[in-house]
């Protein structure tokens, strides 16, 4: 299983707009072949920032799997416009 973090940065007073639309979202990501669930964390020292963690079976299912995928369109639809800059997202494999 491969771990996608992706550090949120949301722009300024758009946070209770942004948890709205992710609620909604969650349904085109977890319609993708290879996913196994998400989390969405709120920082509670800064209020615009959140991490993103979606367990996926294998990178390719997140990076082409997903982003390939039309649920991917409407995902980026609700989304992409909240961002500020836009995240650097990463995926980690389990050693221990």
């Amino acid at each position: 299983m491969i771990l996608e973090v992706a550090i949120l940065n949301i722009k300024a007073g758009q946070q209770e707009r942004f948890e709205n639309d992710f609620r909604l979202a969650g349904q085109y990501i977890s319609a993708i072949e290879g996913y196994v669930n998400h989390t969405l964390k709120k920082c509670i020292e800064t209020d615009y920032k959140y991490i993103l963690l979606v367990n996926w079976e294998t990178v390719a299912h997140h990076n082409i799997g997903f982003r390939t995928a039309p649920e991917y369109l409407k995902w980026k639809a609700l989304l992409h416009h909240y961002y500020s800059p836009f995240p650097t997202v990463e995926h980690y494999e389990t050693l221990i």
